[in-house]
């Protein structure tokens, strides 16, 4: 669950309309986390534990401090933070090894909109900033892109605001576009945003219902240009649920890709 009210968010499908956030006790937290480290193939590979998969990864900054923490007891994984909070202070007092920070990022009247609750992008890219600053990997997920009136412009004032302010280039970033699951559809209160995503033609993938896929390449080529002009190594950008279709007609593999979840 999350306290955050983003309107197009899957945790609405998932939660059957009830995204009240809903905790374990974080003994049993660290224990299974533990039993994880032990298992067979988590001591034969390296791996990254997402944390905001099903929550916002710092909506409790005291219990995801201890579990943090706990990630400093070994040098083989990594925490992966992914938020659209800025709450970071406890992890600017005590640099972590095994921590990376992931920044859910868009453009500001999309956060107007639909992202109710949240830090704004502006607070996100103050904070990611701040982790850099600390020794953190930052990752940058600008993900779903709405094809709002004038997308072209609130964008590339993402992207320059965002790349402007930062010390250094972030680790990586993946871009996605909205995915109407029909949970999704079904329990969201307010589906103000749908029209806006898929516009009139959309196309129905096995990641839900999408915008049309011409428009969702120009979204992309759009921000392959702009990050290719900033210096961004395209390699290190990746797509979020996106079609094998769209990669190939990208010319990317998808196999090789370095996407936000992944070591």
């Amino acid at each position: 669950g999350c306290p955050f009210y983003c309107t197009y968010c899957y945790l609405q499908g998932t939660g059957r309309g009830n995204k009240n956030p809903r905790y374990r006790p974080i003994s049993k937290v660290i224990k299974a986390i533990d039993k994880a480290f032990k298992d067979k193939y988590f001591l034969k590979h390296h791996s990254v534990f997402n944390s905001g998969e099903l929550s916002d990864s710092l909506m409790n900054p005291s219990y995801m401090k201890q579990i943090a923490d706990f990630f400093e007891t070994q040098d083989k994984h990594k925490l992966l933070l992914l938020t659209k909070s800025h709450r970071v202070e406890w992890l600017t007092k005590k640099p972590r090894k095994q921590t990376i920070a992931s920044f859910s990022l868009n453009a500001n009247e999309v956060w107007k909109r639909w992202e109710k609750r949240t830090s704004s992008p502006q607070q996100r890219i103050t904070a990611a900033k701040e982790l850099m600053e600390s020794g953190y990997e930052v990752r940058i997920r600008i993900d779903p892109i709405f094809p709002i009136e004038n997308w072209k412009t609130h964008y590339e004032d993402l992207i320059y605001s965002t790349f402007s302010e930062l010390p250094s280039n972030p680790d990586r970033i993946t871009l996605g576009t909205p995915r109407g699951l029909a949970k999704t559809l079904m329990f969201a209160k307010d589906r103000s945003w749908e029209k806006v995503a898929f516009t009139d033609k959309p196309e129905f993938t096995g990641w839900g219902k999408k915008a049309p896929k011409p428009l969702r390449k120009e979204i992309y080529l759009f921000f392959f240009d702009k990050f290719d002009n900033l210096g961004f190594d395209k390699s290190r950008i990746a797509m979020c649920k996106e079609t094998k279709s769209m990669w190939k007609d990208l010319g990317l593999n998808y196999r090789e890709c370095k996407c936000n979840c992944v070591w």
